[in-house]
């Protein structure tokens, strides 16, 4: 019995398994293994925050529970059209739809698209191909929201030499003015969108604020078909912390996910890129999602604001954070939101893998040569157990020709081959398990490295050198995933010989297997394994050499 190649197949079965769990996921089928969204505690109300009954499914309502009235759309023309106003900084540049105030277009000046590099990425759209928007309103009475229209303060439209640039946007209905103040800062993602209500009326309101991300359900373009990352909203309260939320179950009315908290954000999240809004901390809001139209859907809080008295004023200040998910950024804007970051069921080990390879890269300035690096400190920790193993295969190599030599005599009989193998273990001081611990040990940090190089969009077009442009995506002339094969082959000839010739033969065929399936994979993680294997060969063919000569001395 090889208890070794037992393992391999194992492991190879595995891979494969994943590879197809990922194709199904990619194509709207259930996972096997993991589930799109987390496990929920709070039960939701009424289709998870959004009441039943809403006269427009647009603009959101308070439940029963929510000390405002339902909200009455004002009567807004098919017709009414709102002028686009473009705000623009140094990395990004923003369309604001005067009809409504709402953010329709952002497109990030940092930030190269999949498909077309000469284009950049453009999140927030409202186009035939995409639907993605940041709405904010009053709901409580015939108060001014995403629908009405609005006018804009004139002022300067990009930095020119400042540090921010200021929108501001004036709406008012039954003697409710609401006052949009949209701030963009140099160098910043983050845009601050203060809300201010004054009340012009002779009576009392009470009115709520809401705001809201609207989202189509499809992937973005350029997803690969041979991994899977999660696109839609996600919802992060200190009680119930992250929570990813799938858009067929919002469709179905089955998402389950906290509704009620005086802190947090919620967010759609997309490969490599996030857009969340932060209310501020210690403010009661109602959480809610729903389907607002054909494959569209909305994710978002109410706020109450509480009674504006005639005359008075009530404002509130959010932020909107809309562009890439770098770990070191997101830390800093709210409590949890790197988490948005997903290095899914290893995030355990992926950060600090995560947090070693910025170390390094800080030094060296390259993220290729960082992989390398990783991957010689990583080899150096697991150095003890590989000698070991690799002593483990260089005996049983020795030992091969003794053992076919039983198979052969006991072939009829397995119960007496079994003994006299454990038995030539036992002479040999041979632990037939021995090879198969730096496999065992590998895979998880295979894994979570898997997910660091598909999570960071740090390294989102990041070059090693030559023909490698982006680390994050497949090798164009697939030279490393060859370079994986011949070295994945020269290991399987270093390693015992099985004494099944058939067994024989799928070992040998194994390395142009794994090499096709990395065909896929990102350059950096083939980068990664093309590195290990070198160095494993390096190491057992020491230690198989310094055993063959100690043993003719």
């Amino acid at each position: 019995m090889d208890i070794k190649r037992t393992v391999l197949w194992v492991v190879f079965s595995l891979s494969l398994l994943l590879l197809w769990d990922n194709w199904m996921r990619y194509n709207g089928k259930p996972s096997m293994f993991f589930p799109t969204a987390t496990q929920q505690q709070a039960k939701p109300a009424a289709g998870a925050g959004a009441p039943a009954g809403n006269v427009n499914p647009d603009v959101p309502q308070a439940s029963a529970a929510a000390p405002t009235t339902p909200a009455v759309v004002p009567g807004t023309s098919a017709a009414a059209q709102g002028e686009r106003i473009t705000i623009t900084t140094d990395v990004i540049k923003a369309d604001i739809d005067t009809l409504g105030g709402e953010l329709v277009r952002l497109e990030l000046l940092k930030q190269k698209d999949t498909l077309d590099p000469s284009k950049n990425v453009v999140l927030f759209d409202s186009s035939a191909q995409r639907t993605y928007l940041a709405q904010t309103g009053l709901i409580g009475g015939p108060f001014p929201n995403h629908k009405s229209n609005f006018v804009a303060k004139p002022g300067p439209r990009s930095l020119d030499g400042r540090n921010d640039v200021q929108l501001v946007l004036e709406s008012e209905q039954n003697g409710v003015k609401l006052t949009k103040t949209y701030t963009f800062q140099r160098g910043s993602y983050t845009i601050d969108l203060k809300h201010e209500v004054a009340n012009q009326s002779g009576a009392p309101v009470n009115p709520s604020l809401y705001l809201q991300l609207v989202r189509d359900g499809s992937k973005p373009e350029g997803e690969s078909r041979f991994y899977s990352t999660f696109t839609g909203p996600a919802i992060y309260t200190d009680a119930e912390k992250f929570q990813k939320l799938d858009f067929k179950k919002i469709e179905e009315g089955k998402a389950e996910h906290a509704t009620k908290a005086d802190n947090g954000w919620f967010a759609l999240v997309q490969h490599y890129f996030v857009s969340a809004f932060i209310p501020p901390q210690n403010v009661a809001r109602e959480i809610y999602t729903k389907k607002v139209g054909n494959n569209l859907y909305a994710v978002g809080e109410i706020l109450p604001l509480g009674t504006v008295a005639p005359g008075a004023t009530a404002t509130m200040d959010t932020h909107l954070y809309s562009g890439p998910q770098e770990s070191a950024v997101l830390e800093k804007i709210a409590p949890g939101l790197e988490l948005v970051k997903d290095y899914g069921w290893l995030t355990i080990v992926a950060k600090p893998i995560f947090w070693l390879m910025t170390q390094i890269h800080k030094l060296l300035g390259n993220w290729g040569w960082t992989i390398i690096v990783l991957t010689i400190l990583i080899k150096l920790a697991f150095f003890p157990l590989s000698a070991a193993s690799y002593r483990s295969m260089a005996k049983m190599k020795t030992v091969t020709p003794r053992m076919q030599a039983i198979r052969e005599r006991y072939k009829s009989d397995p119960q007496k081959m079994n003994q006299a193998m454990m038995e030539l273990y036992k002479t040999e001081k041979i632990n037939p398990l021995g090879g198969c611990l730096p496999i065992v040990v590998q895979i998880p940090v295979f894994i979570a490295l898997y997910w660091v190089l598909l999570a960071s969009v740090e390294m989102r077009g990041a070059p090693w050198l030559g023909w490698i442009h982006d680390l994050t995506a497949p090798d164009p002339f697939y030279i490393l995933p060859i370079l994986m094969a011949v070295s994945m082959f020269i290991q399987t000839k270093l390693n015992p010989t099985p004494p099944d010739p058939v067994q024989a033969k799928v070992m040998m065929f194994m390395p142009i297997v794994f090499s096709v399936m990395f065909f896929f994979f990102p350059a950096g993680l083939v980068l990664y394994w093309v590195v290990n294997n070198v160095l494993s060969i390096a190491q057992q063919w020491v230690i198989t050499r310094n055993m063959a000569g100690s043993k003719t001395a």
